[in-house]
């Protein structure tokens, strides 16, 4: 049997070592000043990103806790404006009457929302070859014109298309609304709460339609649509059919290449933002959106978002100074 020998000599080297990593571990605690409570609500969009962005920011600053709820862009720029919380998360754009009561907002990435389906929609496979027209969104949300799963693809189907929205006042629904050349409130349908909500809803009628933000779409493991929704394709060109340039949906990252070369229409893919009561004064917050758009949007397309383009970047920096 070999017998491995320490020397003194080699013993004191190994002390020295560890002596050294304890004090430079002490010493980078200490010289951490970033110590605090950051409070965020809002946006069901930005809301798994926001997540994320903060457990890893806590693990960075230890003395830091930063708590987050969801609850709409609505409830986010309502509490932000109020002093309720630091940073509301809120996924449209910021309206005039917004920024005249204090609305202060920085762009921090960006995604879209999807039209969604059940995953056994009784015309499926005609809605994957032909998609559908802005036009015929408009007949489904806005003016019902169309009952029927049959009337919007023109088959003989008799299955009545059961239509969701969101009760709660959310980009979401804004800028589908926008898409179709109107805002939530012209939107029909039967009204579900939040995000999961309205997902759930879709999983669970197989006639039914919605809209979803891409994340509470696809799987962020498996890249996946999850399973039970189903995106409908749009057909872009209006011709009739969908072809390969018009369909990039299968995964997590085709719809996200295609809301970052802008072939997916804006809106309903927007930028998704952080808002204040006025310019953040905060250094705690600060620090951490400073954060967040640096080192931050190195962690966006593994969360299933699109980073910032380095012009917004650097625009959204000068916002804090």
């Amino acid at each position: 049997m070999k017998k491995i020998i320490c020397n003194g000599s080699v013993l004191l080297v190994l002390a020295s070592i560890l002596m050294m990593s304890s004090c430079h571990k002490k010493q980078e605690k200490e010289t951490d000043t970033l110590k605090g409570t950051i409070t965020i609500s809002g946006a069901f969009a930005l809301y798994p990103m926001s997540v994320a962005w903060a457990e890893e920011f806590m693990k960075l600053h230890p003395q830091v806790k930063i708590n987050i709820s969801a609850g709409g862009a609505g409830k986010g720029m309502a509490d932000a404006l109020t002093g309720l919380v630091d940073i509301g998360m809120f996924s449209r754009e910021v309206k005039p009457e917004e920024e005249a009561k204090g609305a202060y907002w920085i762009a921090v990435t960006r995604d879209a929302v999807l039209p969604t389906i059940n995953a056994k929609n009784p015309v499926l496979g005609d809605l994957m070859k032909k998609g559908l027209k802005k036009v015929d969104f408009e007949k489904i949300f806005l003016t019902n014109e169309v009952l029927t799963w049959g009337e919007v693809t023109g088959t003989e189907n008799k299955d009545k298309i059961v239509v969701f929205t969101r009760s709660d006042a959310c980009g979401a629904a804004e800028m589908w609304g926008k898409y179709l050349g109107k805002d939530q409130e012209s939107l029909k349908g039967t009204g579900v709460y939040g995000d999961p909500g309205i997902a759930d809803a879709v999983k669970n009628n197989i006639n039914s339609i919605g809209y979803n933000n891409v994340v509470y779409v696809f799987d962020m493991q498996s890249r996946k649509k999850n399973d039970g929704i189903e995106v409908v394709p749009i057909d872009l060109n209006e011709d009739g059919k969908i072809d390969s340039t018009e369909y990039f949906y299968n995964t997590l990252d085709d719809i996200m290449n295609a809301i970052k070369s802008g072939v997916y229409p804006s809106p309903p893919a927007r930028d998704l933002f952080f808002v204040f009561n006025g310019k953040p004064q905060n250094p705690l917050v600060i620090e951490f959106v400073k954060w967040v758009l640096t080192e931050g949007q190195k962690m966006v397309e593994k969360a299933g978002y699109v980073a910032l383009s380095e012009e917004k970047i650097n625009a959204s920096l000068k916002k804090l100074e």
